[in-house]
């Protein structure tokens, strides 16, 4: 029975934690963070308020004195007022100890202010750095993460160190000022006496040992779930629409109860642990008081310590298992801060996207000239992704890209941008090295119109004018009069200043590509990149479309992701892609004439869409 219920305490985590963490092959991620070394960066911000904060501890430091004085005087009060000794009046005493505690309450009012405020600014820097260095950090950190994973970086692990900072710091300071304040006056009063305040420590000691080293890693394993459970519920959120037409809500429900569940256990326990650490403290602290009015009385018979100072040691045996109860219940709260603390500074010693190479210069003008030479580039180390692509695209082309899933088309876009860097070969731009051109300005002669545009949360001017910020309301609309977004916007009630919700919510797919397509053509790009912006699209929203792509692409390098064939017919320039090779190039026809794997494609996705065609035609 005895074994029963030491079991849960002898492995903090639930079993399905440990297996989790034996079974993936690698250490968690809580054993190998450097506590000291995060106190320390924390320590770098809070010490840019140097000066307030040296206030801040005068003010611990005058509230710690205060409040060991305070008692003293009461025992030299007895001593020498009940004793019959006193020279003075009770009224000198009275406002004495009256000035004693109103200072005492005066300096403990400042110091928490003026932390708080401290802590505020602490915040707010480690919040903007934490959100400067997110910007900072290339694409393939984003493709390995949840977002609501990432987000509760910037919100609940933040807040954590916010909650410790405003109280728990000074907390400690104070009540290791009160420790030590608290002994040196015991041991002048009376040594025997100290030595028996001191028969609780060991015992403080080894309890909080004992329940620290349990909760620790359970704090830390709660903040990970926490992580894991908000990417969740941001993943869901945003596949609403998926999951409701697969009817998959059951499914989604039960892993949401598996997520939520490893909370409860990991909190639980962590809660349930650090729950004794009062029960333990008030019971030492009786004990304590105890022994020091038992024992202490025995000493006043045989005159070995006055009732004063008797008085002052019970006070003070309170005031010292105070500061230890304190620092005990602060601990938690620290092992919490800590561990938000060290999954901020985790994103922020991410490695950044590479820096521009030394004498990366900008580039003005782009006439739209795009070579690939001898190409490879691999995610991993095991294998390559693309493999010895070489192709020239000349100002002005349209260049499609097709292949199977999984092909590398969009690698091999995401690799003209400078979303991820080439293993070997060359990629030029006008014939220049495109590592010889600053990311920036190479980027900025690029435009984008994807499968699934994304606007953002506010107003459609806003959203178009996302293409050059600087842009006036006459180029914003021009330009969504070249995109044939122009009727369906004055169709709305607030026209141009409509606002959208996250995500672009309020208005139909096909108009939110309207609205991509008008904010390409305010950019004004010589490179335009299209991934088959018309899928999933109505009849005739899809020909108003294709007409905002036509003007679009006019006069410019553009490279079309191609899913169905049959809209890339007129491109100067097809390169299909199998297994990241670049087995064919050519136009529709000379490709048709070949007989290759591009005829089979082709003929293939006729051969689907006249079978489509004839069942319908029969239902």
């Amino acid at each position: 029975m005895f074994k029963a219920l030491v079991e849960p305490f002898r492995h903090p985590y639930p079993k399905e934690v440990i297996q989790r963490q034996e079974g993936s092959g690698r250490k968690p991620r809580a054993k190998a963070r450097d506590w000291s070394g995060t106190l320390g960066r924390l320590w770098g911000y809070l010490a840019q308020r140097k000066a307030k904060l040296t206030l801040v501890l005068v003010m611990v430091v005058f509230s710690s004195s205060l409040a060991l004085l305070g008692p003293y005087m009461l025992g030299v009060a007895v001593d020498d007022y009940l004793g019959g000794s006193g020279g003075q009046p009770w009224v000198w005493f009275l406002v004495g100890i009256g000035l004693v505690y109103a200072g005492s309450s005066l300096t403990s009012w400042l110091q928490n202010i003026w932390m708080i405020e401290i802590a505020q600014e602490t915040v707010y820097r480690m919040r903007s750095d934490l959100f400067t260095k997110l910007h900072a950090l290339p694409i393939s950190f984003y493709s390995k993460r949840q977002q609501g994973e990432i987000m509760s970086r910037v919100t609940n692990d933040i807040e954590n160190v916010s909650s410790t900072l405003n109280s728990s710091a000074i907390q400690i300071f104070s009540s290791v000022l009160t420790l030590t304040g608290t002994i040196v006056v015991m041991l002048y009063l009376s040594p025997i006496l100290t030595l028996l305040t001191f028969i609780v420590v060991p015992l403080m000691m080894f309890g909080m040992r004992w329940i620290t080293r349990r909760t620790g890693p359970l704090y830390k394993q709660r903040q990970k779930d926490l992580g894991n459970l908000n990417g969740y519920i941001e993943e869901t959120l945003s596949g609403q629409r998926i999951i409701k037409a697969f009817s998959q809500e059951e499914r989604v429900l039960r892993e949401f109860r598996t997520r939520n569940a490893a909370i409860r256990k990991s909190g639980f326990w962590a809660q349930t642990i650090s729950g004794f650490i009062p029960k333990l403290m008030n019971f030492l602290n009786n004990f304590s008081f105890a022994l020091v009015a038992g024992i202490g009385g025995v000493l006043a018979i045989y005159g070995q310590v006055t009732v004063g100072v008797i008085i002052v040691f019970v006070e003070y045996a309170r005031q010292f298992t105070r500061p230890l109860n304190d620092l005990a219940n602060q601990w938690n709260t620290l092992l919490s801060a800590i561990a938000g603390a060290e999954r901020v500074f985790e994103v922020m010693d991410e490695d950044e996207e590479a820096a521009d190479e030394s004498g990366a210069q900008p580039i003005e003008q782009v006439a739209g000239k795009v070579s690939f030479s001898q190409v490879y580039f691999s995610y991993e180390q095991d294998g390559d992704t693309l493999e010895d692509i070489s192709f020239t695209a000349e100002p002005g082309e349209m260049i499609a890209l097709v292949g199977p899933t999984g092909a590398g088309k969009t690698t091999l876009i995401q690799l003209l941008s400078r979303f991820y860097e080439h293993d070997n070969g060359i990629i030029a731009i006008d014939d220049k090295d495109i590592n010889s051109i600053r990311r920036d300005s190479l980027r900025s002669h690029m435009a984008f119109v994807l499968q699934d545009s994304f606007l953002f949360q506010g107003s459609i001017r806003d959203n178009i004018a996302f293409g050059r910020l600087e842009a006036t309301d006459a180029e914003i609309e021009a330009a969504a009069r070249l995109a044939n977004a122009h009727s369906f916007i004055m169709r709305l009630p607030h026209g141009y200043d409509e606002r959208l919700g996250i995500g672009g919510d309020g208005i139909s797919q096909g108009q939110k590509q309207l609205l991509a397509i008008a904010r390409a053509m305010l950019a004004n790009p010589s490179i335009l990149v299209l991934d088959e912006a018309t899928s999933s699209i109505d009849t005739v929203t899809e020909l108003k479309i294709q007409e905002g792509l036509q003007r679009l692409m006019k006069g410019r390098t553009s490279f079309v992701i191609a899913h169905r064939l049959n809209t890339i017919r007129q491109a100067d320039k097809i390169l299909v892609l199998k297994d990241g090779q670049l087995i064919e190039q050519g136009d529709h026809r000379d490709l048709l004439k070949r007989d290759g794997f591009y005829s089979k494609l082709y003929y293939g996705q006729l051969q689907e869409q006249e079978e489509e065609s004839r069942r319908s035609d029969e239902s």
